[in-house]
Parts: C-alpha cells; sequence; structure tokens
C-alpha cells in the first residue's frame, strides 16, 4: 500500500506540476512593456488580460543580449520564476543560417564554434532549476535550404544542446522543434529528429509561431511518433503552440496573416501533450519576406498593439 500511495502521490505531482498556473508569466514581456507605456490607450486593458497576464515564452537570441550577459539573464529570469513557483518557459533562437528560407527572421550565430559558446552560458543560465526549452524553432524544418555540410552542422549542434542540457541542466524539459502540421512529410521529419537527439531530449515542439489547430498539429505528433516508434523504437512527449491557432491555418500564409485569433492557454492535454503559448500574440513574424506577404510587419519580434488586437478579436 505504501507503494501504491508513493506512486499516485507522484502521479499527482506532475499532472500538478503542469497546470494551466504552474507556468511563469513573464512581467517585461514586450506586450507587459507596451501597457505600462500605454496605460490610457483604449487597447491596453483588453492586450493586459488577453495576452500579458498568460504565460508564454521567452525568446532568446544572439541580438537580444550579449554573450558574456547571457548566463546571468537567464539565471536572474529562472530565477525569478522559482521564487514564485512557477516553471518558465524559455526560447532558443540562435543557429547560424537560421530562417534560410523565409528570410523574415534571418541571422543567428556567426558559426558552429559562436553557436556552441552561446549555447553553453544559456545552459549555464539554467543550471539545477526547472525550466522549459524550445529549441530553435523551424531550424530542423527548414534545413534542406542547407548545402549538405551544413545540415551536418546543424544536426551536430542540436545534438551537442541536447547533450548539454542533459548534463547540466538535468531538470530542464527540453524539446526540439519540429515545424508544423503543413511543412516536412512525418517520415522526414521524424528522420531529422532522429538525427538531431530527440532521444534524448523531452520530446518535441508543434506549430510554434503558425496557426494549425491542435487536433492537426496532434494527428502530425502522433504520425511522427509512430515513424519514430517504428524505425528508431521509441516515443516522445510533444507541445503544441495554441497562442494564436483560434481560427486554424490558412496553409502558406504565415507572416502576420489576417483572420486568425489566439488560441487555448497552456495546459496538459494528456500525460505526453502539452498547450504552451510559445509564440507571444502581437510580436511580429517579420516586415518582409522574400517568401510571402507580410501584410506590414512590422519587424520580427517587435510587439504591434494592432496585431494584438486583431488575434484577441479574431480578425
Amino acid at each position: 500500500m505504501a507503494i501504491f500511495a508513493a506512486c499516485v502521490i507522484f502521479i499527482l505531482a506532475q499532472s500538478d506540476a503542469y497546470a494551466g498556473d504552474a507556468f511563469y508569466v513573464n512581467p517585461d514581456s514586450s506586450a507587459a512593456q507596451w501597457v505600462r507605456t500605454h496605460p490610457d490607450d483604449p487597447r491596453a486593458a483588453k492586450i493586459q488580460a488577453s495576452i500579458a497576464d498568460v504565460p508564454a515564452a521567452r525568446w532568446l537570441t544572439g541580438t537580444s543580449q550579449t554573450t558574456d550577459k547571457l548566463s546571468e539573464t537567464v539565471n536572474h529570469y529562472v530565477s525569478a520564476a522559482h521564487k514564485v513557483h512557477k516553471i518558465p518557459i524559455l526560447v532558443a533562437y540562435n543557429l547560424p543560417g537560421r530562417d534560410c528560407s523565409g528570410g523574415a527572421s534571418a541571422g543567428g550565430a556567426a558559426n558552429a564554434a559562436d553557436y556552441r559558446v552561446w549555447i553553453d552560458d544559456f545552459i549555464n543560465g539554467i543550471g539545477g532549476k526547472r525550466a522549459i526549452i524550445i529549441l530553435e524553432p523551424d531550424a530542423l524544418a527548414d534545413i534542406d535550404c542547407l548545402s549538405p555540410a551544413k545540415r551536418g552542422d546543424r544536426l551536430g549542434l542540436f545534438n551537442y544542446a541536447v547533450s548539454g542540457f542533459k548534463q547540466r541542466a538535468p531538470h530542464a524539459d527540453v524539446y526540439l522543434d519540429a515545424g508544423n502540421a503543413g511543412w516536412k512529410s512525418t517520415g522526414a521529419m521524424a528522420g531529422y529528429l532522429h538525427a538531431a537527439g530527440v532521444k534524448g531530449a523531452r520530446g518535441f515542439a508543434l506549430n510554434v509561431s503558425n496557426f494549425y489547430t491542435l487536433d492537426q498539429s496532434r494527428a502530425y505528433g502522433d504520425a511522427i511518433n509512430a515513424k519514430l516508434s517504428s524505425e528508431h523504437g521509441y516515443t516522445k512527449s510533444m507541445v503544441v503552440d495554441t497562442s494564436r491557432n483560434g481560427n486554424g491555418a490558412r496553409p502558406g500564409d504565415w507572416c502576420n496573416p489576417s483572420g486568425r485569433k489566439i488560441g487555448a492557454p497552456v495546459q496538459a492535454v494528456t500525460e505526453n501533450v502539452l498547450v504552451l503559448w510559445v509564440k507571444l500574440p502581437g510580436n511580429s513574424d517579420g516586415a518582409s519576406s522574400s517568401a510571402t506577404d507580410c501584410h506590414g510587419g512590422p519587424a520580427a519580434g517587435r510587439f504591434s498593439p494592432d496585431l494584438a488586437i486583431r488575434l484577441i478579436e479574431g480578425r
């Protein structure tokens, strides 16, 4: 009976850890900063309640902070979450050749050596604290726009990062980004995930910065897991970004499209399916792209109250 009770307590603790109120709300998100600087704007209260008060990921890039301050920045953030007994959600977004097909968020580390230094500092900032990490949005789904040699480099850097988190940030749940339901075939994505070291991570993330429904994303993720199981003998948990999928997707229209809407807030749907807001609603996808219309921008990552209100109201 004692063993049974201990098992029940453990399962409940795991469930509670991923309850909707378990995640950290970034008090300095771009939405929160906009509200603080525009308190008299008639849109402010709605943006505060619908976006700024909802747990969402903080994105870290090579240009959002200097490398020599990265560990300090990350540690300060995860420590603030730890103090209020919340789990922070962070995105690592700095691989060389980032967004090589879309171009709206192009950039990243100058080379593999620089990236290893950067991701080491990121990992050291997490240390022994709890966190959820979304690793390099678009990087696997976008990998075919690289030369064969650079594809090998990218997969090697994924493995380096996964290994580093496992060794030096053992309480971080790491999810490798796996694109979205309208991008790569499930066979191709399963192959890239395996080659990138997903076996050593918590799982993979879907629909980051995109608009496919939860049902579509789960079906895609289940098919990826079926491939991982049949070809490699394991399955993994999945994260689905629901921050902007309330009205579903228009395939191919990913850069600030109209008619989209915020989706379900963070929650554990099942033991192995976690819903998160990874892209902050209102943060632009980009000002321009060679691949698609960005509907007037602004620049990638910049908060726009107009975009935010459109997503809140679904227009």
